[in-house]
């Protein structure tokens, strides 16, 4: 995903989708590939993200100046923060290729999604980016080189809108995080797209804070990419969400109404957060499908191990004991 032809292979794949109704039975081959993908759900933090950058994009297009205006996705970990991005990302790409046509953009590249390193310094984050465009980087070239390079190949493959994750691993505090933010700065202000952050709970993290905190909070808007609330005034969220997903499986006989009838569960389960509760069914189906029973249950779901942090947060009920009233 954080190379061109990589990330192109993602946008043009077809999405997974459910069989349509009077559609062949799928075999089990196919079945268990479909729940190992499975659907992406769309959540108002896709559809925020989406309708926010789409405006800045129209915003930033004549701004030639100074740096566009950003977005930054924050939240917790597991709260679809990457999807968020990569399904704009998708959307954006094929938008392009829709309005100019796949002749037309050839040697173009509307998208870039790039990693921050661990620890990353200035010069191993611009070798990221060089490396998304296959840009060639040699053991003698200087960081300004790179950059330059970085900027001049994004230009011309008119990069319109680059995404960068994991941006909570970069410490303004420490001279490598500090120059690492004066990179991305730079970045902004020499290529001219629209450049979206995502990271874990950012506002929490050191990216605010200092001189180069304030630039990136003045320039950047901020979606709250949360977990879900099990109640939101008189809507339901969770349940929403639930039932879209329970929608979306391809199960023989799995009851319509299950798994939104146990919302409750599900919520104390995942703490709300999307990429628990996706993983939690796409395994309960997928171990639906290789017991035979072709249905999710309360006991398909207990016998389902989920991530450190989900297992961290759920804690059963203990059954209260009876007493016992008689006399020894």
């Amino acid at each position: 995903m954080t190379t061109w032809n990589g990330f192109q292979a993602f946008a043009t794949t077809p999405v997974v989708a459910p069989p349509p109704p009077g559609a062949p039975l799928r075999n089990l081959e196919e079945r268990l590939a479909y729940h190992s993908r499975f659907v992406t759900v769309r959540t108002p933090a896709i559809d925020a993200l989406a309708k926010n950058v789409r405006t800045l994009m129209i915003l930033g297009r004549h701004q030639t100046v100074t740096a566009r205006p950003s977005l930054i996705v924050t939240g917790p970990a597991g709260a679809g923060k990457t999807t968020a991005l990569l399904q704009v990302g998708r959307a954006c790409h094929l938008a392009h290729i829709r309005r100019h046509g796949t002749t037309a953009t050839a040697g173009q590249a509307p998208v870039a999604y790039v990693l921050v390193p661990p620890a990353a310094s200035a010069k191993t984050l611009a070798i990221e980016f060089a490396r998304y465009l296959n840009i060639p980087v040699t053991a003698g070239m200087s960081q300004a080189q790179i950059t330059n390079a970085v900027c001049h190949t994004y230009t011309t493959a008119r990069v319109q809108l680059v995404l960068i994750d994991e941006i909570h691993r970069l410490n303004p505090r420490t001279t490598t995080g500090a120059q690492s933010a004066d990179l991305i700065k730079d970045l902004t202000e020499r290529i001219g797209a629209t450049f979206v952050y995502a990271g874990i709970d950012v506002t929490t993290t050191p990216l605010f804070t200092g001189v180069r905190g304030a630039q990136l909070a003045g320039r950047a808007s901020l979606i709250d990419c949360a977990a879900f609330p099990a109640r939101l005034g008189d809507e339901e969220p969770f349940r929403d969400l639930i039932t879209a997903m329970e929608g979306a499986l391809d199960l023989r006989h799995h009851r319509t109404g299950t798994l939104p009838g146990l919302a409750p569960y599900l919520h104390e389960r995942t703490a709300g957060r999307i990429g628990s509760l996706a993983r939690l069914i796409r395994q309960a189906a997928i171990t639906a499908l290789l017991d035979g029973t072709e249905r999710i249950t309360k006991t398909t779901l207990d016998a389902i191990r989920l991530d450190h942090l989900a297992e961290q947060h759920y804690r059963p009920r203990a059954r209260p004991r009876s007493r016992n009233t008689s006399t020894p």
